[in-house]
């Protein structure tokens, strides 16, 4: 008997036996998909991660449908890797499977498979399967797999299906529409008959009255004669300024031939720099020190201020690494970044740059797995959101995790909640390879390691060039009001120096992390707040499209005119947000050119691409935007930064709000002042004596550092203490209030550390679902896997309790 274990696409923590023949078992590797029937009529694509002839005790085994790969598609290294990342963040191997592979490779068996429309099929061309499913498609709009399965009577239908969607009669709809298919650009070239003299000919005589026709054949020529490489129907029908109706009469004709070539729908063409990159004096002595870290340590943390340089270091380790024919990663926290980085990366490497992240589309990212899986030199250097950790690296060599700080490396929902940085520095312990941490505020727990000797340390304190520290101004919003000095949301301080920027021809920046118009809308008569009707929020009004909108659940109403409690027309704006920064600006400053960055105008895939272009090539003046401007853009000709109000961030309910005001503050001051002229930076509070901006504002990073450390000490925070953090949802009160006493009351008598909640968080209904909290704090000496295992007896227990069996409970492993 052989069998093999395999890994499904589900949330379910076990791996599966199915039985194989021996031919099967001969030819499967580890790190092939096979597709397996699951539950009654389900059919999946699992991972084989096993091969084995144990047979299974609980249960018969099925027999496997059929293998889809003829080579492993996920090496050994990622195998391991992703168990680890189910063991550390508890949750289940079938989760990380499914968010690592790109959904393109997982087929599965709920399909809905159509006839294309207006489509006329030469029926004699297909086989006898192949008529069958285009007959019932005839009779009925739509089939599932389980339809075409009792059609055929056999269960290996998915090559049939295949061949019917590459002579293009089927569409796929919903899970498998999406599944990879090569893209196949149409060319054309002359037919062979018309080859000799004889034949020009004979093909002018034919084209003597059909002047159209006779335009795109000498452009052809033309092309051919210039170019000496194929032609695409495309390129010929833009040459001959025609349509491509006359280039399929062509073809009918037999004059042209059409065929078709693969390509790959990323394709990057340029070389790189000949010229060597010159680094600076400083550069050069931090690149040579992380060199030096790296001979003791795997790890080494780059603390460079912003603007001091750092991707010219990346580049300069990168040439190392490449040298030795190793790949590289280069970790982004958002996709915004990769735009910038990529065109610099390019621009010195040429053709050895993938980029991989959810703004591609499921055919691109295949092709950027496939390019990884073969070595291929296209995609030796791999820029990417934390996704492209998951990507199928056979010998890499070194990790690049750029703004290490961010809190997007966290991923928070679905699971797994893994955090990219700690998971890269494993993955890339399993490789032998070396990771460098860069950022101009590192995480307290990243510095803390780095202080402790854990982790190598190279800092460096200037900027690159002639450039230096931006100023930084801050202005008392409370004294300005008393004063009247106060134009909408900007101080006079702020309006003058904007005004001045402008007159100079410079660019700005305003932040405010907050998108919409105002996040509160409130009747003057009664008080009241219209309230999304599945969360606990207030809505948010978004001008432009005139409605109040939820940012949990997207639920939304038009803008009220009257108010739905009392019936009063006094209805006011409270809160502040990028809509109405943008609004007040074209009030304020009617001759300047606006543009906003949030998650609204960001849409689609070249979003971001465009926003920021469109802002290097000076088409805006002023630029508002969230805090996907805190990220390390590079703007030369901006030398003023707005915050508009820094208090929104500093009173979070989190035990990070110091520590992340300050790296955002810090990071968004940095877009200030990167050519030769000093920066300027306002920052407008409520409490200008805040510690916190104090440190912002005298760039005091070791202040912060030392004081929140004494902080967490106090409180058995991270770095002293580990956070596993319990969210507990159900639509019913009473029985989530019972069920979370239940577990709270458990999880204290087994675990010898602190133990906090239940707890309502801030938010505590979302969706319908009331929420409450569980906080396990875990000393450093203590055991997290021991911890862990007991944990996950308890829950395992909890579950087991009939009436809190319809409680969820999601696990976060180092609550971030």
């Amino acid at each position: 008997m052989h069998f093999v274990e395999v890994v499904l696409p589900l949330s379910l923590a076990k791996t599966f036996t199915y039985r194989v023949s021996e031919a099967e078992f001969l030819f499967i590797k580890k790190g092939m998909r096979v597709t397996v029937p699951f539950g009654k009529n389900k059919i999946y694509t699992a991972l084989v991660i096993e091969i084995h002839n144990n047979t299974p005790a609980l249960y018969e085994a099925k027999e496997i449908h059929q293998i889809l790969d003829t080579a492993p598609l996920v090496t050994d290294f990622q195998i391991k890797h992703w168990l680890w990342i189910a063991d550390y963040y508890m949750c289940a191997i079938g989760d990380v499977y499914r968010n690592a592979m790109p959904s393109a490779l997982l087929l599965e068996s709920e399909t809905l498979i159509t006839r294309k429309n207006d489509l006329s099929v030469d029926e004699s061309l297909l086989s006898d399967d192949e008529y069958l499913i285009y007959e019932a498609l005839q009779q009925q709009s739509s089939l599932k797999i389980q339809d075409i399965i009792s059609i055929l009577n056999k269960k290996n239908i998915f090559p049939v299906i295949q061949k019917l969607i590459d002579k293009n009669i089927l569409i796929l709809q919903e899970e498998l529409q999406e599944t990879y298919k090569p893209k196949l650009v149409r060319y054309v070239r002359l037919h062979p008959k018309y080859d000799s003299n004889d034949g020009l000919k004979d093909l002018l005589e034919i084209l003597k009255s059909a002047s159209k026709q006779k335009e795109i054949v000498l452009n052809y020529f033309q092309l051919s004669a210039s170019e000496k490489k194929p032609i695409t129907v495309k390129k010929l029908v833009e040459s001959a300024q025609s349509s491509p109706a006359i280039v399929k009469a062509l073809i009918e004709k037999e004059i042209l031939e059409e065929y078709y070539l693969q390509e790959d729908r990323i394709n990057f063409s340029g070389k790189g720099r000949e010229d060597e990159l010159q680094l600076s004096s400083d550069q050069q002595k931090a690149f040579e020190s992380i060199k030096e870290s790296f001979k003791e340590k795997s790890v080494c943390l780059l603390h460079g201020i912003t603007s001091s340089g750092k991707t010219e270091i990346y580049i300069k380790l990168i040439e190392e690494y490449l040298d030795t024919g190793k790949q590289v990663l280069y970790l982004l926290p958002e996709i915004v970044l990769t735009a910038q980085l990529v065109s610099r990366i390019r621009a010195h490497f040429g053709n050895k740059v993938a980029v991989f992240h959810s703004k591609y589309s499921n055919n691109e990212r295949v092709e950027v797995w496939n390019q990884v899986l073969l070595n291929a030199p296209k995609a030796q250097i791999v820029i990417g959101a934390r996704s492209a950790l998951f990507l199928p690296f056979y010998d890499l060599g070194f990790i690049i995790i750029d703004e290490e700080h961010e809190q997007t490396f966290k991923q928070s929902d679905p699971a797994p909640r893994f955090h990219a940085r700690d998971s890269a520095i494993v993955l890339a312990n399993a490789h032998k390879a070396k990771v460098v941490l860069g950022s101009a505020t590192p995480s307290l727990e990243t510095y803390y390691n780095a202080k402790s000797g854990k982790f190598g340390f190279v800092e460096i304190l200037k900027r690159f060039g002639n450039s230096s520290l931006p100023e930084v101004f801050l202005v008392d919003l409370k004294d300005k009001y008393f004063r009247k000095k106060m134009n909408g949301h900007f101080s006079d301080v702020l309006v003058e120096e904007i005004t001045a920027s402008l007159s100079l021809g410079e660019q700005v920046i305003l932040f405010q992390n907050r998108r919409g118009y105002s996040p509160i809308i409130e009747c003057i008569t009664c008080g009241h707040v219209p309230h999304c009707q599945s969360c606990d929020v207030s809505l948010t009004y978004h001008k432009h499209k005139n409605q109040l909108r939820c940012h949990y659940c997207g639920y939304s109403i038009a803008n009220p005119t009257h108010c739905h409690a009392c019936h009063g027309v006094d209805l006011t704006t409270k809160g502040l947000g990028t809509e109405q920064i943008e609004q007040e600006l074209v009030t304020i400053f009617p001759n300047a050119k606006i543009g906003r960055m949030d998650q609204d105008t960001t849409r689609g895939k070249f979003g971001f691409e465009k926003i920021i272009d469109s802002f290097k090539n000076r088409e805006f003046d002023i630029l508002v935007g969230t805090q996907m401007l805190a990220k390390g853009l590079d703007f030369d000709n901006v030398n003023l930064v707005g915050i508009m109000n820094a208090d929104t961030m500093l009173y979070h309910p989190d035990f990070r709000a110091f520590e992340r005001s300050f790296q955002m503050m810090t990071q968004v001051a940095g877009r200030a002042g990167r050519s030769d002229k000093k920066g300027k930076v306002i920052i407008q509070t409520y409490n200008p004596n805040h510690n916190t901006i104090q440190q912002v504002t005298h760039s005091n990073y070791v202040g912060m550092y030392k004081e929140q450390l004494y902080d967490r000490q106090i409180y058995k925070y991270p770095p002293y203490f580990r956070i596993i953090k319990l969210t507990l949802k159900q639509r019913d009160f009473d029985k989530l209030k019972e069920g979370a006493m239940w577990l709270y009351q458990v999880l204290s008598q087994n675990l010898a550390m602190p133990v906090l909640g239940p707890e309502e968080p801030a938010i505590s209904r979302i969706r319908n679902e009331y929420i409450r909290t569980i906080i396990i704090k875990i000393p450093q000496n203590n055991s997290i896997g021991g911890t862990k295992k007991t944990i996950q007896k308890i829950l395992n227990s909890f579950e087991a309790v009939s009436q809190y069996r319809s409680i969820k409970v999601t696990v976060n492993v180092d609550f971030y």
